[in-house]
Formats: C-alpha cells, sequence, structure tokens
C-alpha cells in the first residue's frame, strides 16, 4: 500500500518527518517497507506565473514565445512548445537552478535564436500525471510568484506499507490516517465519506436499473447509484497527483474517482456507462463453465463456475470484484454512469484471480474480506466527487441489495485480563483512549469490565476479548511491557526427556562435523522417480504451490540430496549434511520392503533424522581425505546409538535407492527396523550429479522409544581390565551383528565390552570366510580377575561360535 505524505497529512498531521512517522508506525504493528521520494528533487525555483503573451516564434512554426509574470517585477521570456499555452492563462513556472524529477538542473538556453528563461510545466514535468500534450492550466486566483507547492505537493514522499491479510483497513489512507492518530494522538479529520451529497431531481435510480443477487453465496451487498449530465474529461491536477503518488494511472475523472474513493476509504468502485448496461437490469451470479467475456485490459477470458460475474440483461458485464468488462466501459462519450460498491465473498474473489491469473488493486481488498458497510461510505464520497468534478446529477435513491445485514459485534473487555496477559497494568483512562482513537465505542459494563463495540472496518480482525487487549498493546507500546513469561497453571518451563534427546542427537551430528539444513516438508514426484520409488504411495498436495512441491516428503534424502547439489554446483563439495524434521506417509513407511517392521499409521507424521556425507578431497599434503562409505556413515549411528543409550544393530538390507551389498537396515534391540544406512545406488548419485555419497536415515520417534529414560551411574572402579584380542573365523554370509551378539552372550557378566576392529578375507582363511579381529574387556567390580577365570570365559567363546561354524584363528 503506497501511501502519499502530503495526502495523509491532510487527513492527519502528526508534524513528524516521513522517517519519525514510519519507526512510529512501525512500532504499532504496521511495517513500512521503504519512503520513497516522488516528483521534483526540490520545490525550491517552481512558482506560479501568469502568461501576459503568447506570440509565434519568428522561427518555429510550433513554438511560442511568452511573456511571463513569475512575481519578480520584471516579465520573463520563455519558449514554449506546447499547442495550449496562451496569453492570461495561470501556469507553473519552473525558473533556471529547479531541478526536474530526473535530477536535472533547469538551464537558460537559445532556442531558434531566442533565449529562454525557464520552463511552463506539463504535468509530467512535475511527476504529478503522465500527460504531456499540453502544459497545466492552474486556477486564476493563484498570485504570480507564489510558490508552486501552494497549489500542488510537487515533492511528495510516498510510504509504502506491508499490509497484513487481517487489516484490510489499512488498504486505505484513511484507516492509515486513524493508525498515526491513535499512535500519535495528532488530530483525525473527518472522515471524507461521512457526509453525502444529496440527490440533484430526476428519475429515481430503481426506475432506470434494477439489480439481483441470484446467488447471495457470492456477494454480501450490492449497491448502486445513478449520476446523469456526467461530463468525462480529464481530472484536475490536485486528484491525478495523488493518484499518482499512489501508484495510480491517471485515465478520467471518472475513472479516476473510483481509483480515489478506493484508495481512501478502502472499498473498491467500478463505474459502468448506463446506456451500455443491456435492458437496464444487473444481475449477480456465478459463471458458466466456459463462459467467456472481454475485461477492460482487452483480453478475451475464459471462465470457471466458480467465478462471480455481475452482468446485464444479455450476459457478462464485469468479473465480480476483478476487473469490470469492455462492453459497459466508460468513454468519453459517456453522459449517464451506473456508480457500484458491492461486499463479495473473500475466498471467491482470491479463487478466482488466482484462476485467472489476474490480481488487481481491487482483488486484493475483496480478497481480505470487507464489510458491507464500507459500500456505502464509499458511495457518499463518490457521489461528492461526481457532482463536484464531473457536473453530474445524482438520481434520487440509492439502490441496495443486501439479504442478511450484519449485525455490529460487541466484545466484553475485562481490565484484569490485560493486566494478565500483558504482564502489567493499563489503566482504564489510557485503555479507553486507545480503543475510542481507533474507532471503537467503549461503554462501562460494571466493575473493571468495558463493553466495546467493534467499528465495521475492523469486523473481521477483532472478534474476542484477546483481540482488544492486542490493540491495547501495540498502541501503549510494546517497549514498555516487561520482559516476562506470561503466567501459565502448572507451566515448568522444561524440556521433555524425548525433547533432550533430539537436541543431544543434533549436537552429536555436529560434533561430528555435520552441518544441518531444513528442506521444505514437500516434495516432488520426479524427485521420488530419482530415488527410484516412484510407485510408492505419497501423500499429494490438493493445492501446490508448484510441481517441484505436490507431494509430502515421505524421506528426508531428497532435500539433502538438493542440498549437496546446491554446493556443489558452487563450488562447495564434500560436505556432510544433516537434517532433523518431520516426514509423512499414508500407510506405512514408503522407503521400507514389503512386510518389514515398523511400519507407521496412516497418514502418519513422524520425525526422522538423516545425514549424508559426500567425499572430502585431502586439503593438501599433510592432511587425510575424508571417505563417504557405508562405514562412515555408519559410524554416524553408532554414535547416535550411543548418545541415546540404545544398541543399535546394522543387519543386510537394501533399498532401491541404495547400493546393492553396501547397505543395511538398522534394528532396534527388540528388532524393530528403524532406519537404513548405506551408500548411494550410481544412477541415484549421479542423477543429482554426484559421483558418490553414502547416506543414513533413522525413526526418531521409534529410537527415542527405545531409549532407556534417565541415565544409569555406576561407581567407578580401581579394579585393572584385561584385554584380549582375538580373531574369529566365520562363514561371509554370517553378519559382525551376529558373532558380536553371540560373544557377548558367552562372555556373561565379565565380559563388559567386545568390538570389532579389524577385517580380514584372503587365503590363510580359506574361500568363502572371512576373519573379524575382536578385542575383549573383562572386568569384575570387586576382584581382580585371575587368568583361569578369563580363560574359561574364553573357551565359552570359542565353543558359542562352533554353533555358527566359527572358530578362533591360531
Amino acid at each position: 500500500m503506497r501511501v502519499p505524505l502530503a495526502w495523509l497529512r491532510c487527513l492527519c498531521d502528526p508534524g513528524l518527518s516521513a522517517e519519525e512517522l514510519g519507526e512510529r508506525l512501525d512500532l504499532t504493528g504496521t511495517e513500512v517497507e521503504r519512503i520513497e521520494r516522488v516528483g521534483v528533487g526540490s520545490a525550491d525555483n517552481f512558482v506560479i506565473g501568469k502568461v501576459m503573451s503568447a506570440e509565434k516564434h519568428p522561427d518555429a512554426d510550433r513554438l511560442s514565445v511568452c511573456r511571463v509574470d513569475d512575481g519578480s517585477g520584471e516579465p520573463r521570456t520563455i519558449v514554449c512548445g506546447a499547442p495550449n499555452v496562451a496569453a492570461g492563462q495561470t501556469v507553473a513556472v519552473a525558473l533556471p537552478g529547479a531541478v526536474m524529477p530526473d535530477g536535472t538542473e533547469l538551464g537558460e538556453a537559445k532556442l531558434r535564436g531566442v533565449r529562454s528563461s525557464g520552463m511552463i510545466l506539463a504535468e509530467d514535468e512535475v511527476g504529478i500525471g503522465g500527460d504531456h500534450d499540453g502544459i497545466m492550466v492552474l486556477a486564476d486566483e493563484l498570485e504570480a510568484g507564489a510558490a508552486l507547492t501552494d497549489a500542488l505537493p510537487i515533492a511528495d514522499e510516498v510510504l509504502e506499507l506491508e499490509i497484513t491479510p487481517n487489516r484490510p483497513d489499512c488498504l486505505s489512507v484513511y484507516g492509515v490516517a486513524r493508525e498515526v492518530h491513535a499512535a500519535t494522538g495528532a488530530d483525525l479529520a473527518q472522515d471524507p465519506a461521512a457526509t453525502d451529497a444529496g440527490a440533484t431531481g430526476g428519475s429515481p435510480a430503481d426506475s432506470m436499473v434494477s439489480v439481483e443477487i441470484a446467488d447471495p453465496d457470492i456477494c454480501l451487498r450490492f449497491t448502486g447509484r445513478v449520476f446523469e449530465g456526467v461530463g468525462v474529461r480529464a481530472s484536475p491536477e490536485w486528484l491525478k497527483q495523488r493518484l499518482t503518488a499512489a501508484g495510480q494511472r491517471p485515465i478520467s475523472n471518472v475513472v479516476d474517482i473510483t481509483n480515489y474513493v478506493m484508495l481512501c476509504t478502502g472499498q473498491p468502485l467500478h463505474a459502468f456507462d448506463l446506456d451500455y448496461v443491456r435492458g437496464g437490469r444487473i444481475v449477480v451470479r456465478g459463471a458458466k463453465e466456459g463462459e467467456q467475456m472481454v475485461t477492460l485490459d482487452g483480453v478475451e477470458r475464459t471462465l470457471g463456475a466458480d467465478v462471480a460475474l455481475v452482468c446485464d440483461a444479455d450476459g457478462p458485464s464485469g468479473i465480480a470484484g476483478v476487473m469490470g468488462g469492455q462492453v459497459s466501459e466508460v468513454s468519453g462519450a459517456t453522459s449517464r454512469v451506473l456508480m457500484e460498491a458491492a461486499t463479495w465473498v473473500g475466498p471467491n474473489i482470491l479463487r478466482t484471480s488466482k484462476a485467472l491469473g489476474l490480481r488487481t488493486e481491487a482483488s486484493a481488498r475483496f480478497e481480505k474480506q470487507l464489510h458491507p458497510e464500507l459500500a456505502l461510505a464509499a458511495q457518499r464520497l463518490a457521489a461528492k466527487l461526481m457532482v463536484d468534478l464531473c457536473g453530474a446529477r445524482m438520481a434520487p435513491g440509492t439502490i441496495d441489495v443486501y439479504p442478511s445485514p450484519a449485525k455490529p459485534r460487541v466484545v466484553a473487555l475485562r481490565l484484569d485480563r490485560i493486566e494478565q496477559l500483558l504482564g502489567a497494568r493499563v489503566p482504564e483512562k489510557v485503555v479507553r483512549r486507545i480503543l475510542e482513537a481507533l474507532g471503537f465505542e467503549v461503554q462501562s459494563a460494571g466493575d473493571a469490565l468495558l463493553e466495546v463495540t467493534v467499528p465495521t472496518w475492523r469486523d473481521a480482525d477483532v472478534q474476542r476479548e484477546a483481540d482488544l487487549i492486542e490493540e491495547v498493546a501495540r498502541i501503549h507500546g510494546l517497549e514498555k511491557l516487561p520482559i516476562t513469561l506470561p503466567a501459565r497453571e502448572r507451566a515448568v518451563g522444561r524440556l521433555t526427556p524425548r525433547q533432550r534427546l533430539r537436541r543431544r542427537s543434533e549436537d552429536t551430528l555436529r560434533d561430528r562435523g555435520m552441518h544441518e539444513v531444513v528442506g521444505w516438508s514437500f516434495t516432488s514426484p520426479q524427485a521420488l522417480e530419482r530415488l527410484r520409488i516412484g510407485d510408492a504411495p505419497s501423500l499429494v498436495l490438493a493445492n501446490p504451490l508448484s510441481e517441484d512441491g505436490s507431494v509430502m516428503r515421505s524421506l528426508l534424502l531428497p532435500g539433502l540430496l538438493d542440498a549437496a547439489a546446491h554446493n556443489r554446483a558452487r563450488g562447495a563439495g564434500g560436505v556432510g549434511l544433516f537434517e532433523s524434521a518431520h516426514v509423512y506417509a499414508p500407510d506405512g513407511p514408503l522407503d521400507a520392503p514389503e512386510g518389514s517392521p515398523g511400519g507407521l499409521a496412516p497418514a502418519a507424521e513422524r520425525h526422522h533424522l538423516a545425514a549424508l556425507l559426500t567425499p572430502v578431497a585431502p586439503g593438501g599434503w599433510r592432511s587425510q581425505g575424508r571417505p563417504a562409505d557405508f562405514y562412515a556413515a555408519k559410524g554416524l549411528v553408532d554414535a547416535l546409538g550411543a548418545t541415546a543409550g540404545v544398541e543399535l544393530v546394522a543387519e543386510p538390507g537394501s533399498r532401491p535407492f541404495l547400493h546393492p551389498g553396501r547397505s543395511a537396515a538398522v534394528l532396534a534391540p527388540d528388532g524393530g527396523e528403524i532406519g537404513w544406512i548405506g551408500e548411494l545406488h550410481p544412477l541415484v548419485a549421479g542423477a543429482w550429479d554426484l559421483e558418490e555419497a553414502a547416506a543414513f536415515e533413522l525413526d526418531f520417534d521409534a529410537l527415542s522409544e527405545a531409549a532407556p529414560g534417565p541415565a544409569a551411574y555406576r561407581d567407578l572402579t580401581s579394579l585393572p581390565a584385561v584385554l584380549q584380542d582375538i580373531a574369529v573365523v566365520t562363514p561371509e554370509e554370517v553378519s559382525a551383528a551376529t558373532i558380536l551378539a553371540l560373544v557377548r552372550e558367552a562372555g556373561g557378566e565379565l565380559l563388559i565390552s567386545a568390538r570389532v576392529f579389524d577385517v580380514y578375507a584372503g587365503e590363510q582363511v580359506g574361500e568363502g570366510n572371512r576373519s573379524l579381529a575382536i578385542r575383549l574387556e573383562f572386568r569384575a567390580a570387586d576382584r581382580t580377575l585371575t587368568d583361569d577365570e578369563v580363560a574359561a570365559r574364553r573357551d565359552a567363546i570359542e565353543s558359542a561360535l562352533g554353533s555358527i561354524g566359527g572358530r578362533l584363528r591360531g
């Protein structure tokens, strides 16, 4: 929303600079994106002049030599090329030294032998319009030599505001003026729409046109007024300046009035040429599927059944709330105007605007749901302008079709509740002043209780007591509130065990050099195809932002791959990335083989923890690279298991996107599958332009459920441990997890640790076998172990290994 400061000051002038005013609005919740200067660089050397004479240039047919009274006492000679310049006119003059809107400094010049000392100005030369066909002719009562700013704000500032969807009242200059009034205490001018023009005779409006709302679900209210004897011509300069500064292009007085009223009140209007409203009838209805019409921009549009139309007796005459049609467009020949101010259902306008790819200033306001009472307010202001600027006669009566009038909303406000929510007491006098300044009606309804009537322009936003308290807080000053947590019963302010474990797990990955990323919660069907799981069922979005985000992610892996490819394309290869976020599935884990444990409930939302590693090349002859293989990823999974206090087991298993033989399923102690580890399939890595990569993904919810809870502490012992290394030869198909489980069981309570530290396969162990080097740690809590006790445990281990075809290597 662009708010010209000169216009705003006419309604509420707090005496602040643009920067100071912007800061005050920011603090009260109306965000000022930027402040723009429009018009000339400086108002100096721009004056009002009187053309004393205008004679044809002796050496140029299209130039005139003018003598202009600029108030200095001596007539000034100015050569002018405008066809409409004439003696007796009051004009805008730029003197030598004036700085034009494009930054050019004006000087004296000789044109075809005649020295010109200044310039008689057209609209575009001072930035108040786009007309360059002739000079501006000002009111005769203006005095020569007076500053041009006395007649026109040729050097203005514009506040560009970012208005939130719940504040359509601030999409109007008067609405912003009301905010300034409440925030600064400056006087607020009377609402320009508060008074009406009054009818000037003639036939009643409803005798010239009828209105029917055939579908009340798309239109809450439709009002119309008829104007006769309309003179369509250019708007006065003040109106052009305000529209131009607000970002609107001046067109003609009738069209400019509709835009001006919309900017002033926030209620869009539409003007019909009544002579082209076929059958003298307006019908509001939904479009028929495939129905077509040509809009004001000259585009023929094909409409869907959800589109709301304003029709005459022969068909569509405008797309309701978005854009009018060419069939009844106001032109220079128009003499009778039907002025429409209607209230449309916001969601319908939003869908229509999106479906047609047509967003206008009107649709931007209607889609936020305006109140029906705004329609008549806009009609009042428009009527005054039509009479004053177009010389029109307003027909008696207002056509007003309002099927279900809205009732005022009254909200109770407890003063003690304000203190409970804000943490500070705000005196009743201050509360009343703030609310009344914003347009609320406040009455006492008992001890420390107020009864507040919500104004129509805030009806959609303020609906309950907390909304009123928010209004008090933002105007009173959020910076004045104490920095305390709000009082809540049983508010302990602690993390749950699951939340603490999640944070510790994320820290575990960060401590190992991994970088956290935050990806989208949705992905594309093409990404699933590249992962070779395109046939898996997915949660498809009904209204996606784009095809690239049309399904909810069932894995974190696609987002990690996108991030790795993005970094690699910018020269940042060799990254370690992880993400901790939710995934979504309609029926079980989409990436799991059929029949696997750990299934999810229908339409389940689970928290996953995933990481992706790409290889890091050595940085120099003294540094080492980092591999991105199965074991690097497994090391991270083991670290997460240790953090959670859960013994995770890796068993052979595969996924379509993982390298066959270099992947595994991750099992919890109860045997339930909670994730996977592996190197990416070469086709999958290549689809993201990665040479190789390893990854894992764990169901964190399942991991936290398997966690034992609070850590159990045990006494430190000074008794020594007995360390022994054994080499176990087994068939290759026997997993290391199976061997370790058997060793730990056979080792009994004295074996406190067993881990693999080397693997060997070759001639010395025989074909089809492999040797695992395992380090054993024996210790008793109450004594030093003897060689015989350790040997007994070792013999038990050797016997147990025989059950799986294993033996100790000599």
